[in-house]
């Protein structure tokens, strides 16, 4: 199994996100700080998201389990956060609303997740995390994690402090999004 380190070849790292691909191509010297700014902000709309998609499907390959799938994981972090409808879940998780409740129904048969219909609306079925799939969802995030600090243990000096401002930065980043959501 290759770790993330093995897969630094096809990873750029930190700096190739603050330059970017084109302009570390290009003679810094030739470009205004305008047209730098741009390149860096295209190339970040472009890698960015495929970049963190690949590091999570790395992680979960490395930890693979016959306890939880990615899928089902995803679901139950998406529980902890409090009940949800289906129509909800399917929405947040990106899958159609008929494989959503496939996935949810082996959820709860295996005890990871319950249903309730609303007191106030007898239609309405809100599906809750369970203990069983809290506590199988703290195993796998702790094995994933593992994984990664091991991952992480493999890059130098220079390279975990890019990765460490880059993470301040994404979290900043992050803050300002949910914050502007919430208006």
């Amino acid at each position: 199994m290759r770790s993330f380190h093995d897969m630094e070849q096809t990873w750029l790292l930190f700096d190739d996100y603050i330059n970017g691909y084109i302009v570390s191509n290009m003679s810094l010297s030739t470009l205004d700080p305008e047209t730098e700014r741009a390149a860096q902000i295209d190339y970040l709309a472009s890698h960015l998201l495929s970049r963190t998609v690949l590091l999570v499907q790395l992680l979960v390959k490395q930890v693979r389990s016959d306890e939880i799938s990615r899928s089902e994981a995803s679901v139950l972090n998406i529980l902890s956060d409090g009940p949800r409808r289906i129509t909800e879940l399917a929405e947040l998780a990106g899958l159609a609303q008929p494989t959503m409740t496939l996935l949810i129904k082996r959820l709860e048969e295996r005890g990871y997740v319950t249903r309730k219909r609303l007191p106030e609306d007898g239609r309405v079925v809100m599906i809750t995390i369970a203990r069983r799939g809290r506590s199988v969802l703290k195993a796998f995030r702790a094995r994933v994690l593992a994984a990664l600090r091991t991952d992480l243990a493999g890059l130098s000096d220079h390279e975990l402090a890019a990765l460490c401002a880059a993470t301040d930065t994404l979290g900043s980043f992050l803050d300002e999004l949910q914050a502007g959501a919430g208006k």
